[in-house]
């Protein structure tokens, strides 16, 4: 089975976590929940544990990263920001989105139902959590969006449906991002030695 088979829409429903497996030097270890029978994978090793002891083990595997947002000229550091957590948006800064973007879905444009922030230049490819990188999106959009490149979200089907609701400079705006992304920097990170 590939990536691409999976049924992501599955998790959390039918599809469960019943266990974690960390690996080293070829060896694996398999962490399996309390009250939980997996199958043992070959070469693995396999770990009961109890709750407390899955809570003392992934506060050891929550790694720490250095987020380096922009470089000099020179490539000297210029911004750095060190957390635990990796895809945690700062309160303040979501709160910063949701007011510029006047509570409504940058997408659609409805208001008054539960919103969320999207990343224009995807988290995954290095989009940093800072507000020129981040819009209002309501939960449906930024779920349909899912890893979409925003050039390809802006020409997606449900997109060109949904923003039929927008007026014509809303829409204008999330054309001239599309443009802007190249300015965004990218986040580079680095596990820490711990």
């Amino acid at each position: 089975m590939k990536f691409e088979d999976f049924n992501l829409l599955d998790l959390g429903n039918s599809i469960g976590v019943t266990g974690i497996i960390m690996g080293d030097n070829g060896k694996s270890y398999l962490w399996i929940l309390p009250d939980q029978n997996i199958p043992r994978p070959d070469n693995t090793e396999v770990i009961p544990m109890d709750l407390q002891q899955w809570k003392k083990g992934l506060q050891q595997v929550d790694t720490q990263e250095v987020e380096i947002l922009q470089k000099d000229q020179t490539g000297g550091l210029v911004k750095a920001i060190v957390r635990k957590t990796q895809r945690v948006i700062e309160q303040r800064i979501s709160w910063a989105v949701y007011e510029r973007d006047k509570f409504h879905c940058c997408y659609c444009g409805r208001g008054g139902i539960p919103l969320t922030v999207d990343h224009l230049v995807l988290w995954e490819e290095g989009g940093p959590s800072i507000e020129e990188n981040l819009l209002t999106a309501c939960r449906k959009c930024n779920k349909v969006r899912g890893n979409m490149q925003y050039a390809d979200w802006l020409k997606f089907p449900y997109y060109l449906k949904v923003s039929a609701n927008l007026s014509p400079p809303a829409r204008k705006v999330n054309e001239l991002l599309a443009a802007a992304l190249a300015g965004i920097p990218r986040r580079h990170s680095e596990r820490s030695s711990r």
